[in-house]
């Protein structure tokens, strides 16, 4: 798919108020954050989903947790491991302010990269 496809007039056409595309920019930033603190899991556990572990420490489903943005509060599922040794660095423990996430999420759709691959 090519860049200009993503944000072309027929797509940008169904946004009929404001309210619309921040509750669209909202769902993408939340879709975008679970995506990244999985992938840091990842990175912390030394393989992906599905394969097989070779340390004694895996994936332990997930906590809801509610963060602010500059679009609101929402609720979003981070990753946890069996020994608790997860500390997501983009939205820490203990925390739940959000800062600048949103503006990366944001240029990196508008560059042409789908939710998927942010």
């Amino acid at each position: 798919m090519k860049k200009e496809d993503l944000l072309s007039d027929e797509f940008l056409k169904q946004f009929k108020t404001g309210e619309d595309l921040n509750g669209f920019l909202a769902q993408l930033q939340k879709r975008g954050l679970e995506a990244i603190l999985n992938g840091e899991l990842d990175a912390h556990l030394g393989y992906d989903k599905h394969e097989q572990s070779a340390t004694a420490n895996s994936r332990n489903g997930y906590s809801s947790k509610k963060v602010k943005t500059s679009f609101g509060e929402s609720e979003i599922q981070v990753p946890r491991d069996r020994e608790a040794s997860f500390n997501p660095m983009i939205v820490p423990k203990r925390q739940s302010m959000v800062d600048g996430l949103e503006n990366v999420i944001v240029s990196l759709y508008a560059k042409g990269m789908s939710v998927s691959d942010i």
